[in-house]
This record gives structure tokens, sequence and C-alpha cells, in this order.
């Protein structure tokens, strides 16, 4: 399954819009917002069909996932957006994760908790905010609509210098943000892995942390990273993945290129690519496959480094303070 999928729930008391961009969607947030309500909405539509009352506006089939057979249920659904309340204890498994990832599905998944077995994007965390809109020919009509917001909005940079920069891998994104930082002599440090970036801040001796990590799959990490901003000066950088960042320079400019990054979800298979970090790495290495700028995720090829190159990727950096 691929491509933008936005849904529209509604019933005669309700309205609820999701934009489903990707295969992981995440539902977080206060209770009493709407997000029960939306499972039970497609619930008894699946049960009912239109006499539930329940009009689904999507351009696939919307499914929801529960109970002690799951696994059974799973099997048997192909390419639809699958629904997933946190009440059910599987969500949180590795076994859900292994048939998630082999699945040709989308997943909405309702969990105020974070779910580290899943390799979801800080983009695509959202809660739902509530508004009531009453009709002016039939004003004891109430319905109330329902739209989602990021809960990890966009970053600023505002080129303050700092102390340590923290990536999160040790391969050639490391290899580029270690050369940058050398020439501005500031620390670079490898947390070798998303899931130690927490306590590599908490116990840096140093104030001013820029953190950078692949946002394509660093959502599971967000709440416990962004608690430590109250005792340090924290600061997230984080594009999809740095393969992402390298299509994303000057270096390529080709037309497909550019169309990928402008769509890629028309072009990522969620069951072949289970986060958008894999499919752009695959694509760098394809697109540079016989040129002096082959790509090889272990270690950063050393063009990358040369003038001309090094600030073309520059360049396409906010301002990051070094």
């Amino acid at each position: 399954m691929r491509g933008e999928h936005p849904i529209t729930v509604r019933n005669n008391k309700v309205q609820i819009k999701l934009p489903i961009r990707r295969n992981l969607t995440i539902l977080q947030g206060n209770s009493a917002t709407g997000k029960t309500t939306l499972i039970g909405l497609i619930a008894q539509y699946e049960e009912l069909g239109e006499s539930s009352g329940v009009v689904i506006n999507c351009d696939a089939p919307c499914r929801v996932l529960s109970g002690r057979n799951w696994e059974r249920d799973l099997e048997s659904i192909e390419n639809s957006i699958v629904f997933v309340d946190e009440d059910n204890a599987f969500i949180k498994t590795h076994e859900f994760a292994h048939a998630a990832r082999h699945s040709s599905n989308y997943y909405v998944l309702v969990a105020r908790e974070a779910l580290p077995q899943l390799p979801y994007s800080v983009d695509e965390i959202y809660g739902l905010r509530n508004t009531t809109r009453s009709s002016s020919k039939y004003p004891a009509y109430n319905r109330v609509h329902t739209s989602v917001y990021r809960i990890f909005g966009s970053l600023a940079f505002d080129g303050g210098r700092p102390e340590v920069v923290i990536v999160e891998d040790s391969n050639s994104g490391y290899d580029f943000y270690r050369a940058l930082c050398e020439k501005s002599g500031i620390r670079c440090a490898s947390a070798e892995g998303k899931s130690n970036i927490y306590s590599m801040v908490r116990e840096s001796s140093e104030n001013d942390i820029l953190v950078i990590a692949d946002g394509a799959a660093f959502g599971p990490e967000m709440a416990y990273v962004t608690t430590l901003a109250r005792f340090k000066n924290v600061r997230l950088f984080l594009p999809e993945s740095f393969e992402w960042l390298v299509l994303n320079s000057s270096l390529f400019n080709d037309a497909r290129t550019r169309d990928i990054l402008l769509n890629p979800a028309d072009y990522i298979e969620s069951a072949d690519f289970f986060s958008w970090e894999q499919f752009f790495t695959k694509e760098l290495i394809e697109v540079t496959a016989g040129t002096y700028l082959a790509y090889r995720k272990k270690s950063l090829n050393t063009a990358y480094l040369q003038p001309k190159e090094m600030a073309a990727l520059k360049k396409a950096l906010p301002d990051l303070g070094f």
C-alpha cells in the first residue's frame, strides 16, 4: 500500500478528519477528545454498514483490529487502514510489530505511551482537537468537529552554537556531522542508536546540546528526550534521514528525485519499507551507483567531504550553529 489517504468519519453527532500520510500514524493526547469515539464509529460501520448511521469517506478500506484473535484476523486484512486502540495489550508486543512490518496495511494506533518496537515518524504523532459547530438553520443541531494537530510541531533553529552535537548513528551520517563539527571546534559524539540518546543527553556534562537523529523513526523517543529540556538546552534536528538530506541537496536535481522528495508517499510501498528511512537509503544507493558519489551506509564516501560537495550538503541544512 502506498500514497496518502485522508479519512473523514462522521455521524449525526461528530465528524473526525485524519490525514494518513504513511504506514504508521499515532494518536495521543488528552482523554475525551475523540480517539475512542473514532475507533467505535469505524467498528460500527464494519458491523452494520450504512445502517449504522456512520459515513466513512476514504479511498481505502478502514478496519478495526482487536481481541485475542488479532493475529488470525490480521492475516485476512490487506491494503487497508487498520485502527488499534491502546486497550489491546498486543499493541505493545514485538509480535504485533512483526506482523505489521510484514503486511501491506497502514496502521492508526491510539497510544498515549511510546511504542519503542515500532519505527514511527515524529511528524505522524497527532493529538485531536474538538470544536462544536451549530447549524444556523437548525440551531438545536450541533456536531462536534474533530481535527488533528501535530504533538511535536515544527522545529526552529536560531543558529546558537551548541557545546556538543550528539548524532544518532555511527555510520555515514555521523562521519559527515563529525567533519562539520571538527571545522567548528565542536565535540561530536555518536549515540550508536536512537534508544541511547536519552541517557547520553542526560549524562552529558554539557548544557547546550544539539541532537541529530532520523525523524522517520524517532517518534518513540520524543516523549522521553523532550523532557530533558527542563534541565538542559536541548535542540533537536530531525530530518527524515541523512540519506534524505543528501538527496535533498543540490547534488541531485533530476526530476524524479525532486518528485520523490515532494511526494514520497506515492513512491514508498509499505510492504517493502516499514520506515521511510529504509526507502531513502535504497534510493540514494541506486541513484549514485557507478558514480564518484557512490553511497555506502556503513562509512561515508570521502567524495562527500570535498569542498564543493560539502558546501552543497551544508546549504541543505538549517542554521544549526556550526
